[in-house]
């Protein structure tokens, strides 16, 4: 970063919100600037041109530096598109409407996974055992409008790397017998089911509408806020059950994280839905799903599993993204 550069703009751009901060020269940690809905805005451009104004109401006029954006969506394309949402951009669009030196594009996973080692008790809740080891890889999983997975690993010389892909997009492997019978409606509606038809806010409704369907019972609700909160107050056995099922697949996947990347410092849970819903997860067979692994059970048990609680995780781990790749670690953690 030059030392003439006085801030940086980061971003975590979702299916449901789009949120920016500044950080400034020199420093990792981020200031809030805005948070808005995607739906009430028609293109990316047009919520771009939103932020410009915002930053100038706040002062911020001087030289802009850099730009790091976590986008839910593959980030590596020229042309960048969302999977929940219809907004599409390019680099240079994004450069040209920011006025940066350059533009960062990360998947919004990739962010959380950054911010994992600079979380502190203060930003999770632990459901069931198991102990953190430092320094070993941790996973994070999280339902939201998508599903996001990914990981990072602490190398040898505590330089953090991220493994980042489309997790979410992985088959759904059913357990249950009425796992089974979920399966089997949302197969003849979509055809390949990932268990991101299962664990977002409309996986939440797929749940619902397919247990509806098996039970041979009115779906009478339409919104995954409408199931949760009924739910919560118990008004609704169908609804119990939808939350319940939803939480217990969300363990499964997680035990299958744990597996797949040796997460030994922890699989974090993030994304909207679990936070909002502690209460139906911790009632729910999460943690006895997340170790339902056979003979790896005993392996699974002494692996954490975290709801992460900190408002921007991925704003934290943009800004991180942004350190690392124009600063250098070891100064942020």
């Amino acid at each position: 970063m030059s030392e003439t550069t006085a801030w940086h703009i980061v971003g975590d751009v979702g299916g449901t919100n789009a949120r920016f901060g500044v950080v400034r020269a020199g420093a990792w940690a981020y200031q809030d600037i805005a948070t808005y809905q995607v739906a009430d805005f028609p293109a990316f451009a047009d919520v771009l041109l939103q932020l410009r104004r915002d930053l100038d109401n706040a002062g911020l006029t001087g030289p802009l530096g850099h730009a790091c954006i976590a986008v839910a969506g593959p980030p590596h394309l020229e042309h960048i598109s969302f999977t929940n949402s219809s907004w599409r951009f390019t680099r240079a669009e994004l450069s040209a409407s920011l006025q940066t030196q350059d533009a960062i594009i990360i998947n919004d996973f990739a962010a959380v996974a950054r911010a994992l080692p600079a979380l502190t008790t203060d930003d999770w809740e632990q459901i069931g055992g198991g102990r953190r080891i430092a320094g070993e890889t941790c996973a994070a999983i999280g339902p939201g409008t998508g599903t996001g997975v990914a990981g990072i690993v602490i190398a040898a010389d505590n330089h953090p790397a991220v493994i980042s892909g489309e997790g979410g997009h992985i088959d759904f492997a059913p357990v249950t017998d009425v796992e089974i019978e979920i399966y089997r409606r949302l197969r003849a509606r979509f055809g390949r089911v990932s268990i991101e038809r299962l664990l977002c806010g409309d996986g939440i409704v797929n749940i619902y509408q397919a247990l509806a369907d098996y039970r041979g019972i009115s779906a009478s609700l339409s919104s995954p806020g409408q199931i949760g909160e009924a739910a919560r107050a118990g008004s609704d056995p169908l609804s119990d059950e939808t939350m319940a099922i939803f939480f217990a697949v969300l363990g499964a996947s997680a035990g299958n994280c744990a597996l797949t990347f040796g997460a030994r410092g922890g699989v974090f849970i993030a994304g909207g839905i679990a936070p909002r819903y502690i209460d139906l997860l911790r009632r729910s067979d999460f943690r006895a799903r997340f170790l339902a692994k056979g003979r790896f059970a005993d392996y699974l048990a002494d692996i954490p599993t975290l709801v992460v609680t900190h408002p921007g995780v991925g704003l934290l781990g943009s800004a991180l993204t942004l350190y690392d790749l124009h600063l250098g670690y070891p100064h942020a953690p």
